[in-house]
């Protein structure tokens, strides 16, 4: 399966593709098919590219709830959003084995996200109580104003410019506490960093991760 989106850089293009799909930037691969420079003197730049997506992914637009467990799921976020005071319109983004994705738009988004997402992190770990109430087998991802997507972009510069200085230093450095999606980006990303090593350390659910160098012979 194959769509196509523009923007005026690539990373534009890339975000207007995440937002509409609601999928994770690694969760699709992309070329770009076409760079135009259009307006006077060509100062401006368009750049379309094509997005692949593996078949186990079914993305859609502003879907209904199709069974009785996402009409349970989508009920739930907007009594829960009510009660709190801040009333969210929920839809269905996408749609794989196993999990949905569910997209809040609010006026009152910012507070919904929460400072790095704990209020979001929160809502979805309480929707996730009630669909395994309900299902048992379904995991939901919640989201707002497409922050996964631009919080995971941020976590990888920051893990690949934390990993530099460690290396330069051969020191170490404790990140701020992240929930376990976060982390295993941070492991992912530096994995196969030579010289440099990560580990989570702390308890609970939002854990820190340790970079260090290692270096040849070193424990």
């Amino acid at each position: 399966m194959t769509r196509e989106f523009e923007g005026k850089t690539e990373k534009e293009a890339i975000d207007n593709a995440v937002a509409e799909l609601g999928l994770e930037r690694d969760e699709f691969d992309i070329e770009v098919v076409d760079t135009q420079k259009t307006g006077f003197l060509n100062l401006k730049k368009s750049v379309k590219i094509r997005v692949h997506l593996t078949d186990k992914f079914t993305a859609v637009h502003n879907a209904d709830p199709e069974n009785d467990f996402e009409h349970g799921i989508i009920d739930f976020v907007r009594t829960v959003t009510e009660m709190m005071g801040f009333p969210a319109n929920s839809k269905i983004i996408y749609r794989e084995p196993g999990k949905i994705g569910i997209r809040l738009d609010s006026q009152h988004s910012g507070i919904l996200i929460g400072r790095k997402g704990k209020n979001l992190d929160a809502l979805q770990l309480l929707v996730n109580v009630v669909a395994g109430r309900l299902d048992g087998s379904t995991k939901v991802v919640i989201d707002s104003e497409n922050y996964r997507s631009r919080r995971e972009e941020q976590l990888i510069r920051m893990a690949q410019k934390v990993g530099d200085e460690v290396k330069r230093s051969r020191s170490s450095r404790l990140l701020e506490p992240m929930n376990p999606f976060e982390r295993r980006l941070i492991h992912k990303t530096l994995n196969d960093i030579e010289d440099i090593a990560t580990k989570s350390e702390g308890d609970g659910l939002y854990k820190q991760v340790r970079i260090y160098y290692k270096g040849v012979g070193q424990t």
